[in-house]
C-alpha cells in the first residue's frame, strides 16, 4: 500500500520556522519527485517545492526561494521541508505529492497524494 504520511505543520508566528516531513512507504523513493503542495482557503492548489534524490534535482515556487529549503533522507524515505521566515501568506494546508518526474510534478501529473498538514502563520 503507498502511503505519504505528512507531519510537523502547526501555528506559528510570522518569522518564525517549521519543518515539515513526509514519510513515503510501498514504492521505491528514489525513482519519484515528492515535493510539497499547498492549499489556502480560496486558492487553488499551488505546488510549493520538490525534489528528486536520485539526481538532486529541486524546484521552487518563486514565493518560497530564499526561505523555504527542501531535502531528502533515503536510508529513511522520507523528504522535509525546512520553512523559514514564514509569512501571514504561508498559510494553507501543505500535501505532500509523488510523480514520477520532476516535470511530471510541476506539471500537477502527481501519482500518489498524502492527507495534508495544516500551516497557520499569525501575523
Amino acid at each position: 500500500e503507498v502511503q505519504l504520511v505528512e507531519s510537523g505543520g502547526g501555528l506559528v508566528q510570522a518569522g518564525g520556522s517549521l519543518r515539515l516531513s513526509c514519510a513515503a512507504s510501498g514504492f521505491t523513493f528514489d525513482d519519484y519527485a515528492i515535493g510539497w503542495f499547498r492549499q489556502a482557503p480560496g486558492k487553488d492548489r499551488e505546488g510549493v517545492s520538490c525534489i528528486k534524490s536520485s539526481d538532486g534535482s529541486t524546484y521552487y515556487v518563486d514565493s518560497v526561494k530564499g526561505r523555504f529549503t527542501i531535502s531528502s533522507d533515503n536510508a529513511k524515505n522520507t523528504v522535509y521541508l525546512q520553512m523559514n521566515s514564514l509569512k501571514p501568506e504561508d498559510t494553507a494546508v501543505y500535501y505532500c505529492a509523488a510523480a514520477l518526474s520532476l516535470g511530471r510534478w510541476v506539471n500537477g501529473w502527481v501519482d500518489y497524494w498524502g492527507k495534508g498538514t495544516l500551516v497557520t502563520v499569525s501575523s
